[in-house]
């Protein structure tokens, strides 16, 4: 597997590339949705730029000590929303779809979660649409909307990676 290392400066023109490509669909939604951890930086500054609320989906499927091996999909019990609602028009984004698995599953827990009320009566979900910053050739779903297409399956260092690796104490030596 190879790497691909990603400075703050990439990482944040990626999601501004993501949002032009969005913009420049037509599409119009009326909330985003981030999978978190990884969507979290890309649902935010989205949110920010396309002036929609933001909602936040908890995942995990990475463990171990060196959060590389993938298991299981867990998800929160809830969102997190400030909204009534989500609305018929949603964007799910993440930083990106390796499997296609979190993203697939993402879509069904969405469905799921209306189905069990967790939507204001008369709010249906009509469209929901996916964006991400790389799209690796493995995945078994397509996103809408990507930056990158990665035909190979590396290993991708994001910016914010360095804080799972930084002992607290490192940090507060640091700043003494």
């Amino acid at each position: 597997m190879s790497d691909l290392l990603v400075s703050w400066s990439e990482y944040h023109q990626k999601i501004e590339r993501l949002a032009a490509q969005i913009y420049q669909s037509g599409w119009e939604f009326n909330q985003i949705v981030c999978i978190a951890k990884g969507g979290l930086r890309v649902g935010d500054i989205l949110c920010r730029l396309y002036r929609k609320p933001l909602a936040v989906l908890s995942a995990s499927s990475y463990t171990g000590p060196d959060n590389q091996t993938r298991g299981q999909i867990r998800f929160s019990r809830h969102l997190s929303m400030t909204t009534e609602g989500l609305g018929p028009r949603i964007l799910l984004v993440d930083d990106l779809v390796d499997s296609g698995i979190s993203l697939q599953e993402s879509i069904t827990w969405l469905q799921n979660y209306q189905d069990q009320g967790g939507e204001p009566e008369g709010d249906r979900l009509d469209d929901i649409r996916t964006a991400v910053l790389w799209y690796k050739s493995c995945s078994i779903l397509a996103p809408d909307y990507y930056v990158d297409y990665l035909t190979d399956d590396p290993w991708i260092h994001q910016p914010f990676e360095v804080y799972e690796q930084t002992p607290l104490e490192e940090l507060v030596a640091k700043y003494q």
